[in-house]
């Protein structure tokens, strides 16, 4: 979904020859919304700065009518409240409109089976931000009273942007495991993404 035809154009070739199905595309958020509850694709690759309802406002809208529809946002802003906004909203990853193709293989890919891919200075800065604010007992609660211990470990160790196979080495539990209790972690705190889970966790104060 972005609002320039010559990107848009040149994003669906490349994703095509990298063997992507493109279902549509859209050149603003309004359609954007009517395409994802027609064609319930896997991802939406989204830009934020649309004409009409925002990216942001899009992403929200489609976590809540199209909940398997994941959202990888890929925008020229670093703006440090673009990305909170975006993915408090829902985005389960954060790209650069300068990131290589590998990297938006891979953020593609990591958004389809349910992962974030989050460029490492994005998420830097989104987790810089949240520890420069107040510290919330709510959350800090809500973990201590859901999660296990186990699950606690798994969360601060995502917050330090450590990924599956790196949890599964250090707390010496396999892959799946960890994917299981990812679930669970989302499931209890009712958040949808792993960054969404960093961000909670760092919040809290646990980490």
């Amino acid at each position: 979904m972005d609002d320039h035809d010559l990107f848009r154009t040149g994003l669906r070739n490349l994703l095509e020859e990298q063997g992507v199905q493109v279902a549509g595309e859209c050149d603003n958020g309004s359609d954007a919304l009517r395409a994802v509850r027609e064609l319930a694709p896997d991802v939406v690759v989204m830009d934020l700065n649309m004409p009409g309802i925002s990216g942001v406002e899009a992403t929200r809208q489609i976590s809540m009518i199209a909940p398997l529809t994941r959202v990888l946002v890929l925008t020229i802003s670093d703006q440090d409240s673009d990305v909170m906004d975006a993915i408090l909203a829902g985005a389960c990853g954060y790209l650069l409109k300068d990131s290589s193709i590998t990297d938006l293989m891979q953020g593609i890919r990591s958004a389809a089976v349910g992962e974030s891919l989050v460029s490492p200075t994005i998420a830097a800065k989104v987790l810089q931000r949240v520890r420069a604010s107040s510290a919330s007992h709510r959350e800090a609660e809500l973990i201590q009273s859901e999660l296990s211990d186990r699950e606690i470990e798994v969360l601060k160790l995502i917050a330090n942007g450590k990924d599956n196979a790196v949890i599964a080495g250090e707390l010496h539990i396999s892959p799946k495991t960890v994917k299981n209790h990812i679930s669970n972690i989302l499931m209890k705190l009712q958040i949808e993404n792993r960054i969404q889970a960093a961000v909670y966790a760092v919040r809290s104060g646990i980490v």
